[in-house]
């Protein structure tokens, strides 16, 4: 586990160490540290064991101490820190992930609203036809009657009457 390098204002956060503990470590060489472009790095997954205690006291029955040793601490504080790692990469894409599916659904709600558009139009030039048509109905209607209505009327004129008996 290694290029995990974080400043020594995160290393302190990390830690709980003020600065002047971890400018001691590192005069001590008790921590992996590398300076690049004015700034102090710190590897925290090495020198776990300088500001950890390697003994840990537990209530037993019997009274015994657990020996933790450096290496365990070492690979613990790696492990949260891959865990760390892979916690903001899941976000990262889970927000790349939300913002590509609203690009999407602004794209799809755009296409929408111009489908409602091209209809609406439609819609609009067939009422306007079927306005016409319901005119040119009527005016046909008209026309019609007041021609047959002549012939009937001149029918009746000139046709013999029946008589009928009675």
């Amino acid at each position: 586990m290694s290029n995990n390098w974080i400043t020594i204002q995160e290393y302190s956060e990390l830690t709980g160490l003020t600065s002047d503990a971890i400018d001691d470590l590192m005069e001590r060489g008790k921590l992996e540290c590398k300076k690049e472009r004015g700034k102090i790095y710190i590897d925290p997954s090495h020198g776990m064991q300088a500001i950890v205690p390697t003994e840990i006291h537990e209530l037993t029955e019997a009274g015994n101490s657990i020996t933790i040793g450096p290496d365990f601490i070492e690979k613990t504080i790696g492990t949260i820190i891959n865990l760390h790692e892979k916690v903001l990469d899941a976000k990262d894409e889970t927000i790349e992930s939300v913002k590509s599916e609203n690009v999407f659904l602004k794209e799809a709600l755009s296409s929408l609203q111009e489908l409602y558009e091209e209809d609406r139009n439609t819609i609009d030039t067939l009422t306007k036809q079927l306005n016409l048509s319901q005119d040119e109905v009527e005016f046909m209607k008209r026309k019609y009657k007041l021609m047959w209505g002549k012939v009937i009327d001149e029918y009746a004129d000139n046709a013999p009457v029946k008589e009928t008996n009675v």
